[in-house]
């Protein structure tokens, strides 16, 4: 599968990259994996610290409101009773909310094939993702003379600290090192910039050939 390819400058490169079929040239029938995986990387990125303060926890509430008996009114024990306001909560999060959702390794990596075969057609190559500088100006440069627009993944063989650091002030374009791509990323980019030297590692991490 030959595909747009691009130099460091972001020139149209001489020589165009291909991308292995195994990894990116699946039909996709299995929408449910799809939204498996996506769902899994959501839920296992909760921190489930919420927490609410039970009847038990709020302060206040130790004299009883009013007497018991005589007054026409619901008999109460505390201020602090949950159809109160400033009361505790009934069935609140407690901070100890577990969210992690599991799948195993075999269906995750063929969900992210699905998902780079769902976006091969927004995928284009560069023969190495390097600002001069490490500026964000020349990253910028480089990204409009690709045309990458909105929402842009650059898989790159190694994240180094000038690729994170030319990019870092773009607003929406993520980096990220071949080896770490994960379902949500790739569905979510309109854009996915994949260095020459990441190729390889893709497809012999998602079981493809280069």
């Amino acid at each position: 599968m030959a595909t747009s390819t691009f130099t460091a400058t972001g020139a149209k490169a001489a020589t165009a990259a291909t991308l292995p079929k195994e990894v990116f040239g699946l039909t996709v029938e299995n929408h449910e994996l799809l939204k498996s995986a996506y769902l899994t990387y959501l839920a296992n990125g909760r921190s489930g610290t919420a927490k609410t303060k039970t009847r038990g926890e709020v302060s206040g509430g130790g004299k009883k409101p009013w007497r018991q008996k005589g007054t026409g009114r619901a008999r109460f024990g505390s201020s602090r009773v949950p159809i109160w306001r400033g009361g505790g909560i009934t069935f609140g999060p407690t901070g100890e909310q577990n969210y992690t959702k599991k799948i195993n390794v075999k269906a995750k990596r063929t969900a992210i094939r699905q998902a780079l075969s769902l976006k091969a057609d927004k995928t284009v190559v560069i023969e190495s993702f390097a600002p001069q500088g490490a500026k964000t100006k020349a990253a910028a440069e480089v990204l409009a003379k690709i045309g990458a627009t909105r929402r842009v993944l650059i898989v790159v063989e190694n994240k180094t600290d000038d690729a994170t650091r030319a990019t870092k002030n773009l607003k929406e374009v993520m980096v990220v090192q071949a080896q770490y791509i994960n379902v949500f990323d790739v569905l979510n980019a309109d854009t996915i910039i994949i260095e020459k030297g990441a190729i390889d590692t893709i497809a012999a991490w998602l079981g493809g050939k280069a």
